[in-house]
């Protein structure tokens, strides 16, 4: 049964410990997700119904009123597909859609000064998220593997970026943070 990163996610955070929504949310928010995942606030709950519609979630009890937080836990079978969607994520190399790359195959349409430009502001921005990964990083120290694995893997990236742009530009990786 194929999920999407997204489905996986919530999923696998319901795996971890059953929540409800506003719960994903914190979680969400207070871990970073939103860095490399597109779960929004409205969308958690259309991904809890899909996980519940499919048999990969329950809630094992009926709310007492309408406006009780419905709990969320994962079926046997919601358990086996988290495993399985994170092996395949972890062992298989798929391509991943970088928007910059789009940027770059349309060279030919820009100066070089707007290109040059263009990337010492991305490099900026670079700088500016590495110190938020950085920041949410000891934030949430001391942290699960899981979470430490994510942290370093998303640094890893970032500072490859860095490094790649800083060449570009002409700025040495020593003078950077």
């Amino acid at each position: 049964m194929e999920l999407t990163p997204a489905e996986l996610t919530v999923l696998g955070l319901i795996v971890e410990r059953p929540r409800h929504g506003y719960d994903l949310e914190q979680v969400i928010e207070q871990r970073g997700i939103r860095q490399w995942t597109d779960i929004g606030f409205s969308s958690i709950y259309y991904l809890l119904t899909k996980l519940e519609k499919r048999g990969l979630a329950h809630v094992p009890e009926a709310p007492a009123a309408a406006k009780s937080r419905r709990v969320f836990h994962p079926t046997a079978t919601g358990r086996q597909a988290a495993e399985r969607g994170a092996l395949d994520l972890l062992r298989e190399l798929r391509p991943v859609p970088h928007p910059l790359l789009v940027g770059i195959a349309n060279l030919p349409l820009l100066p070089e000064h707007e290109y040059t430009e263009a990337l010492r502001t991305r490099l900026a921005r670079v700088e500016e998220r590495i110190a938020s990964v950085r920041e949410a990083e000891r934030a949430q120290a001391p942290f699960a593997p899981a979470a430490r694995e994510v942290f370093s893997f998303s640094l890893s990236l970032l500072e490859a970026e860095r490094s790649w742009l800083a060449g570009r530009v002409q700025v040495p990786d020593d003078e950077q943070g």
